[in-house]
C-alpha cells in the first residue's frame, strides 16, 4: 500500500519598515493637511487658468474650503460608518444628497453674493454664478470631491481589515503550530523515560549516559526548538542522539543504520519535523526486541532539496497494525498538518506499507520563498 501526500505551508510575513515614511503615514493630521493642500493647489491652478486670475481662484478655493471639509468629514465619519458600511444604502445616498444640496446652497446663494462676489472678485465673478446651471455644476464638483475622499476612506478601511485578518490568521497559525509541536514533545519524553526506566530496572551501566543524552535532548527541545527554524545540522544531531539512546536500549538486538550525505551545512529546517518518523520506526517497528529487527534512516541533501527515508521491519503483526494506525491516525495527521502550515507546495510525503516492511519518504524544499 502506498499513500502519497502533498500539501501546504504557512507564509511567513516579513515586515519591512522605513521609520521616516512610517512616522509620516501614521500622522493623520499631516496626511489630511497634505490632501487639502493638493486639492486647493490643483483646483486653484485649474480654475485660475480658466478665468486667467490665479489669485482670485486660490482665494475662492480657500474661502469655500471649510464648507467642503465639513461635507467630506461628515460623510467619512458619520454617514459612511453609520449607513454605507452597515449596508443601509438608500438612507446613505438620501442623506448624502441632502447634505450636498445644503452645502451647495450655502456656497452659491450665501457665500458667493455676500463675501466672494463683492470682496474677492467683483469684476470676474458675475451674476452668472448665481444661475441654476452654476448650482448644478457646483453640486457635481462636490460629488467629485466626495467620491475621491470616500474612495480613500474605503481603501483605508479595507486595508485595516486586511491587516486585522492577517494578524488574526498569523496568531492562529502560531497557536496551531505550538499545539502541534507540543503534541510531539510528550510522546518523545514518554518513550525516552520508558527506555531509561527499563535500564534502571536492569541496573545497566548505560543509565547515566542515557540521562546525559536525555538532558541534551531536552535542552534542544526547550530552547532551540522554540525557534521557527533551526540549522539542519543541529536537527540531524538531535535525531542521532535519539538513535543513540535507542541503541543503548536495544543493544545488538536491532540493526540500526543512519547515513547522511550532501551539503547539509547552511541549510535550515523547521524543528522537530523529522523525529515522528524515526520515533515511529522504533516505537511500532522493533519495540518487541525481536531478533533480526532493523531500522534504516537515510538523509540526503541535493541542492535545496532534503530527502529523508525511514524504513523498518515489521517484526510481528501488532507492529504492522500500529503502523497502519500511525498512517491513518493522529501521528501522520500531526506531521502532515505541520508540513501544510510550513511547507506549502514544497514537500512530498510517501508512505509505503508492505507486508514485511514499512517506509516513509519525505522530500522538502529547503529554499527560502
Amino acid at each position: 500500500m502506498e499513500v502519497k501526500l502533498n500539501a501546504g505551508n504557512a507564509l511567513e510575513v516579513e515586515k519591512l519598515s522605513l521609520p521616516g515614511i512610517r512616522d509620516i503615514t501614521q500622522n493623520r493630521l499631516l496626511l489630511h493637511l497634505f490632501f487639502w493642500v493638493c486639492y486647493v493647489c490643483f483646483f486653484g491652478l485649474l480654475y485660475g487658468s480658466y478665468i486667467d486670475d490665479y489669485y482670485n481662484a486660490f482665494m475662492i478655493e480657500l474661502i469655500e474650503l471649510p464648507f467642503k471639509m465639513t461635507l467630506v468629514y461628515f460623510n467619512m465619519y458619520f454617514l459612511m460608518p453609520q449607513y454605507l458600511l452597515q449596508k443601509r444604502y438608500l438612507e446613505f445616498f438620501v442623506y448624502l444628497l441632502l447634505m450636498m444640496l445644503a452645502i451647495g446652497t450655502l456656497m452659491q446663494f450665501v457665500l458667493m453674493p455676500i463675501l466672494i462676489h463683492p470682496l474677492i472678485c467683483p469684476t470676474t465673478c458675475t451674476e452668472d454664478n448665481l444661475t441654476l446651471y452654476r448650482f448644478v455644476k457646483n453640486i457635481v464638483n462636490l460629488g467629485y470631491l466626495v467620491s475621491i475622499s470616500a474612495a480613500i476612506y474605503l481603501l483605508k478601511n479595507w486595508y485595516r481589515h486586511q491587516q486585522s485578518a492577517q494578524t488574526l490568521a498569523q496568531d492562529k497559525l502560531e497557536a496551531e503550530l505550538k499545539f502541534l509541536k507540543g503534541q510531539i514533545h510528550p510522546h518523545f519524553l514518554f518513550n525516552t523515560l520508558n527506555s531509561l526506566y527499563s535500564l534502571t530496572l536492569k541496573k545497566s551501566e548505560n543509565a547515566p549516559e542515557v540521562v546525559l543524552k536525555l538532558s541534551g535532548l531536552m535542552d534542544y527541545m526547550l530552547y532551540d526548538a522554540a525557534a521557527a527554524k533551526v540549522p539542519l545540522e543541529k536537527e540531524l544531531n538531535y535525531i542521532q542522539n535519539y538513535i543513540a539512546l535507542e541503541r543503548i536500549r536495544y543493544g545488538n538486538r536491532v540493526d540500526i543504520s543512519f547515513t547522511e550525505s550532501g551539503g547539509i551545512a547552511g541549510k535550515q529546517i523547521a524543528p522537530m519535523m523529522l523525529l515522528p518518523f524515526v520515533e515511529n520506526a522504533f516505537k511500532h517497528g522493533v519495540s518487541t526486541e525481536t531478533e533480526n529487527a532493523w531500522i534504516r534512516v537515510d538523509v540526503k541533501v541535493q541542492g535545496e532539496k532534503l530527502v529523508v527515508l525511514v524504513e523498518n521491519c515489521k517484526c510481528y503483526e501488532k507492529a504492522s497494525s500500529s503502523h497502519r494506525d500511525f498512517a491513518s491516525g493522529i501521528g501522520l495527521k500531526n506531521v502532515q498538518r505541520r508540513l501544510e502550515l510550513l511547507y506549502e507546495n514544497r514537500y512530498s510525503l510517501e508512505v509505503e506499507d508492505e507486508s514485511e516492511s514499512y517506509a516513509v519518504r519525505l522530500e522538502l524544499d529547503l529554499g527560502e520563498e
